[in-house]
């Protein structure tokens, strides 16, 4: 990958249809039949807890090719305060140009300008094999539990990244997902109708 060949901006309005088509295509049959992302974002947009300082897009040769996000969330502390941290997703890279290196600079950038505007720790759902290349462990090891999870399920998928070292220093206690992100499956199928048909497919290694 050239690094000169691609370039990472905030997204903007003229991009929401095309980044909603981006995700789907990336997410399409991977966790479940269909997927639900596409309309995630598109709620997302309009909540509180949205950071559009965050909201970036990667273009290369003038396409869209990639694109991540950030929500601002909080870790319900064992001393009883709320620590404010950030969540992060979906983030994608366009299929025919997965593997290739793009997600890691959109993911590092990404990162980075959360780093910059002064938010302390990313904690969300992910694969350590590809997001332990950036900084990322395992939330357990900092002593922060995934919300609603019984004691001795697989916590694996839940990954945390300090941007400001120490700021989790002394903090157990239980993450909490932004309610955004919860959407009825009623509200996607109607949204996904605005979209070109595509199979929902059934596959070995789907979570739902």
């Amino acid at each position: 990958m050239n690094t000169n060949d691609y370039k990472i901006r905030l997204e903007e309005e003229k991009d929401y249809r095309k980044v909603e088509n981006l995700i789907r295509e990336a997410f399409w049959n991977i966790y479940r039949p269909g997927c639900t992302e596409h309309y995630v974002i598109h709620i997302l947009r309009n909540d509180l807890s949205f950071v559009k300082e965050l909201d970036f897009v990667m273009e290369k040769d003038g396409k869209l090719i990639g694109q991540n996000m950030f929500m601002k969330t909080v870790i319900k502390s064992d001393s009883g305060e709320d620590v404010p941290v950030l969540t992060m997703g979906p983030i994608c890279i366009t299929p025919k140009l997965q593997q290739k290196g793009y997600g890691k600079k959109l993911l590092e950038y990404s990162l980075e300008q959360a780093a910059a505007l002064g938010f302390g720790a990313v904690l969300f759902e992910g694969n350590i094999g590809f997001y332990g290349k950036s900084g990322f462990d395992y939330s357990r090891k900092l002593g922060i539990r995934y919300h609603d999870l019984p004691k001795d399920a697989d916590d694996s998928f839940f990954l945390c990244k300090e941007l400001i070292s120490g700021y989790l220093n002394g903090i157990t206690g239980v993450y909490q997902t932004p309610q955004g992100y919860y959407v009825n499956d009623e509200d996607v199928e109607k949204f996904d109708r605005a979209f070109p048909h595509k199979e929902k497919l059934k596959l070995p290694g789907q979570l739902f």
